[in-house]
């Protein structure tokens, strides 16, 4: 039976009611598809310690759930995912999704991509699909080009060789162990934290949970699949992936695993840069840039990361547990309510502000010519018009009384200056390395992830603001974003959020009356 092709859009909700009792007490519903959905069952005598393969109470019971009582439906999956499921089902290969995006499905969030899992061999997959690529040397998976989506296809052989280089588990197939599902826990051992540790067959609708992860998503953790300081030794990028998905899903982390975070959160130093800088993109993207820089700051690994703005959260008396806010956590928050461009504008324009405190109507100026591309007869018409009060809370912001336009101008264009300045300090090492000099006990750091071409992009999203309105140049009507624009880093709409989230952030809208 092929997966109905249907694509369907969904906000992004808590966690429904029913959920909670699904692991309990599932009750059968009606279903649409020819398939029955199969009730809650628990695979009895399936308890088994990963180390070693013998039982052990204390490990969770495997489960196989019907995917429509966790309210997971075909529909719900992305159309070009859709055709690679289809295409490899009707071959005649088993076919699952594994990983995160059957989290997102549970959770009723729209995944950020779909991972398939399949008996085809690698090779199998490039002769069913034209445009199809295998790309990765130790982990090899396939790419398959759906129009402008790429979907990633693994397969069970090469995600088995992945395991058996894990020194920690050596996996014996437990007594009366059916062969399908030995292979199927065995590649579940292989994940990261519990939550990713769940498989869903679209076209038997069962959601397969081997190791517990449906009961830490009901208690909202995130836990390590083996030991964590085992799992983080063996892969550090899994503490920031671990921070990444506790702040997107507002989850807590379990207590070994935030012990042993803290406890190796100077190894994340060893990564490659460009690893850390997709890391960090992922975190300030999706909506979850203030609690993941909380995280980051609570477990010590904002000090490593991001020197500048930890000196400047020390600077301003921030506790590891602070709840209160800063304005450098309330522009995150505003860029939260909008979705984050991937580009660290926000946090360089923020250093501006702090090396130089400005009167807000010199703020606003500024965020409305970057939004004009640099038109300043739209920047004074429009300035002139503000009457809300401003954020008073914000140490950055001073009140100057600029009474004529030309002073107000030459504050813009010196901000400006300091923007470009900060930019340029964000990237050099030896600054970065000096930036908690004052702070003895904090760890140092030199590590700068931002290249020297994405600082070049950076920087021509303020350029407009010195060079004067840009030919040609449109600005944007409205306050509707277009998030495919966005996701391609265009330029109108990447200046058309900065300024958004800057004069919201100075000016929020709740101030009004």
């Amino acid at each position: 039976m092929a997966v109905p092709q249907v694509l369907v859009f969904r906000t992004q909700l808590n966690i429904r009611c029913p959920f909670i009792f699904c692991l309990h007490n599932v009750r059968k519903r009606s279903s649409v598809a020819a398939v029955a959905v199969e009730p809650v069952k628990v695979l009895k005598n399936r308890s088994y310690n990963a180390s070693d393969g013998k039982g052990d109470g204390d490990a969770p019971k495997w489960k196989k759930l019907g995917s429509e009582e966790l309210g997971i439906s075909t529909s719900m999956i992305a159309k070009p995912t859709r055709l690679v499921l289809n295409g490899l089902k009707k071959k005649g290969f088993e076919v699952y999704l594994v990983g995160g995006c059957v989290r997102d499905l549970i959770l009723d969030r729209t995944p950020k991509d779909f991972d398939i899992l399949t008996s085809a061999e690698l090779k199998e997959v490039l002769k069913i699909f034209q445009h199809c690529e295998i790309v990765g040397r130790r982990f090899p998976i396939c790419h398959v080009h759906i129009d402008d989506t790429i979907v990633e296809v693994s397969s069970f052989t090469t995600t088995g060789r992945k395991f058996k280089r894990n020194g920690y588990n050596v996996v014996r197939r437990p007594p009366a162990c059916s062969e399908a599902d030995f292979i199927r826990w065995k590649n579940c051992l292989a994940r990261d934290f519990t939550i990713n540790g769940l498989m869903f067959d679209p076209f038997a609708k069962i959601v397969y949970d081997y190791l517990g992860g449906l009961e830490d998503i009901r208690r909202a953790k995130v836990r390590c699949v083996i030991p964590a300081n085992a799992s983080f030794i063996e892969d550090c990028a899994r503490i920031l992936r671990g921070v990444r998905i506790a702040g997107r899903l507002r989850f807590r982390f379990a207590r070994e695993t935030a012990h042993f975070i803290k406890e190796l959160a100077s190894s994340i130093s060893r990564l490659d840069k460009g690893r850390i800088l997709l890391e960090m993109n992922y975190m300030l993207a999706y909506g979850s840039a203030e609690a993941s820089l909380r995280l980051l700051w609570k477990f010590g690994l904002l000090e490593i990361l991001l020197p500048i703005q930890a000196s400047y959260l020390i600077s301003q008396g921030f506790r590891r547990r602070d709840r209160r806010s800063n304005m450098l956590l309330t522009l995150f928050s505003t860029l939260d309510n909008l979705l984050a461009p991937n580009r660290p504008c926000h946090s360089t324009f923020h250093k501006a502000l702090v090396d130089r405190p400005r009167d807000p109507l010199v703020v606003a100026a500024f965020s409305i010519a970057v939004h004009c591309g640099g038109s300043l007869s739209d920047v004074l018409g429009i300035v002139r018009k503000i009457s809300q009060p401003h954020d008073t809370r914000f140490p950055e912001l001073i009140d100057q009384n600029i009474e004529s336009d030309e002073a107000l101008l030459d504050e813009m264009m010196d901000l400006a200056t300091y923007v470009e300045a900060a930019l340029q300090e964000m990237t050099d090492e030896h600054f970065v390395s000096q930036a908690l000099i004052e702070y003895p006990q904090a760890p140092k750091s030199d590590l700068v992830f931002i290249s020297w071409t994405l600082s070049q992009k950076v920087s021509a999203i303020f350029e407009c603001v010195r060079r004067g309105k840009e030919k040609d140049f449109r600005r944007k009507r409205g306050h509707k974003i277009d998030y495919e624009s966005l996701a391609l880093g265009k330029l109108r709409e990447v200046r058309h959020i900065f300024a958004m989230v800057v004069f919201d952030t100075v000016f929020p809208p709740h101030l009004k009356d």
